[in-house]
Order: C-alpha cells, then structure tokens, then sequence
C-alpha cells in the first residue's frame, strides 16, 4: 500500500497533501457508524451522540482528514467551528427516517452554504439495507411510511446543488469506500463530477478525467 500510494504521488505531483472532509447530517443519521466502519472496519453497535471526532484515512494516495459532527440542536452554534477550511462536505441522512431527509434541505444545505459556500457537496444516503428489511418496511406501513426512494434523493441532490447521491450500509458494507472515494474525486477533478459547478478547458477536462 504505502507503495502504491507513493507511485500515484509521484504521477500526480499537484496532489494536495491533505483532504478535510467533514461529514454532517441528524443524530442518528449514521455518520459515525459510516465514518468508523470505513476507517476502522469496525461497525459500532451501540449509539452514542457525537459532539466531534476526526478519523483519518489515505484515498488515492491523499490524506483524507475525516470530521465527524453533532448533529442536535445543542450544538448548532458549535458545530460551524469546524467548518473553515473543509475541502467537501458529506450532507448525510437515512434512507429510512424522513425527518433527517427532509431536514437534508431545511437545515444543512443552508447552513453549508452559509458558512463554507464553495465547498462540494456530496449527498449520502445511509442505512440502505433497510430498504430490504422486512419487519422494517412493514413498521413504516402501518404508519403509511416508506422508505425514500432513490429518485427522490437523487433529485434532493440536485436541489441543493451536491456533485453526486451516493446510497451506502455501512452495516453491510456497501459502498462505504465508493463514498470516500467520490468525496475525493469531487476536490481533484471537480469538472468531472455530476452537477459540479467548476469548469476548466476541454483540454484540462480530459486530462484530469484520464487520470481517474
């Protein structure tokens, strides 16, 4: 690995030596079980609120600095402390609880965009095995609930302006790196994502997209 990740140094000089990525979103959201599952593979099985935490993990031979935050109210004016100098936001919710979605556009998008206005940001929606949890759907049934759907979010993302909606489980494992490795992307080559808002020439735009 340190190898390998020397290499790709050594092939794209102009590579930031570090990311800051901070991950926010409702408590409960499963921000930390995503954080901790990713950069210690351990999936914690008990809930306990965060007020903040750092992690940190090397990504395509950068050094991704990872932030997690309190999502209660309790710590609204506290929280944006950690926000100077953030290179990409993950705007985090569960797949299966339509407060944190919608709390996705009433309350983080606008704080974001408040404080750390040319940051990217990438829409995560977590706990998607839910969406196959029986005894979890029916609960939601009889309260004429589902779960959000994956066209729903994605044009959520494209609301708030995020590069990209990316859907995770960090409780089974699934795309929990593909996450990282967007957020990444979405600092280095932000001309390729989705919806990003940077451009460069056609020339650069290729050349940086090659390098994926």
């Amino acid at each position: 690995m340190p190898q390998q990740q020397h290499q790709q140094q050594h092939l794209h000089p102009h590579l930031p030596a570090r990311i800051k990525c901070v991950v926010v979103g409702d408590g409960g959201a499963g921000k930390t079980c995503l954080l901790s599952s990713y950069s210690r593979g351990v999936f914690p099985t008990d809930y306990i609120p965060t007020v903040f935490d750092n992690y940190d993990a090397a990504v395509m031979g950068v050094h991704l600095s990872l932030w997690d935050s309190a999502g209660q109210e309790d710590y609204d004016k506290l929280r944006p402390l950690s926000y100077p100098e953030t290179d990409v936001f993950l705007v985090c919710f569960s797949v299966g609880n339509k407060p944190s979605f919608a709390n996705v556009l009433d309350k983080w998008s606008p704080e974001l965009r408040q404080h750390a206005p040319q940051a990217p940001l990438l829409l995560v929606g977590t706990k998607a095995d839910l969406r196959d949890d029986a005894e979890f759907t029916a609960h939601l049934a009889l309260h004429n609930d589902c779960p959000i759907g994956r066209d729903e979010a994605a044009d959520m993302a494209r609301e708030i302006g995020a590069v990209k909606y990316i859907e995770c489980s960090a409780l089974k494992g699934i795309n929990v790196s593909l996450v990282f490795e967007e957020a990444v992307k979405s600092v280095l080559w932000p001309e390729c994502s989705a919806s990003g808002k940077r451009t460069t020439s056609k020339k650069h735009r290729k050349r940086s997209c090659a390098l994926q």
